[in-house]
């Protein structure tokens, strides 16, 4: 982290806001806020890739059903 630096709080509407320093930017457009004691903590939201949010899912352990899928007929289109 580079360093503290001091500022000021003021009011949008009815929410209290901070106008963050470039140097403190985060990536993206949102960001989860919550209190640690009496400090706020704000830290950006990251998506997960889909290699690691499937590698978080539990195995699936059932014996699938056999489904007849025979192979389609050809159709012929007529043009109109």
């Amino acid at each position: 982290m580079s360093g503290t630096r001091h500022v000021r709080l003021f009011r949008n509407g009815r929410n209290q806001a901070v106008r963050i320093p470039r140097e403190f930017e985060m990536p993206g457009d949102e960001a989860v806020i919550y209190r640690e004691g009496q400090r706020l903590v704000l830290e950006p939201t990251q998506r997960p890739s889909l290699s690691r949010l499937l590698a978080g899912w539990r195995p699936i352990d059932t014996d699938w059903p056999v489904i007849d899928d025979p192979l389609s007929e050809p159709v012929e289109v007529e043009e109109t």
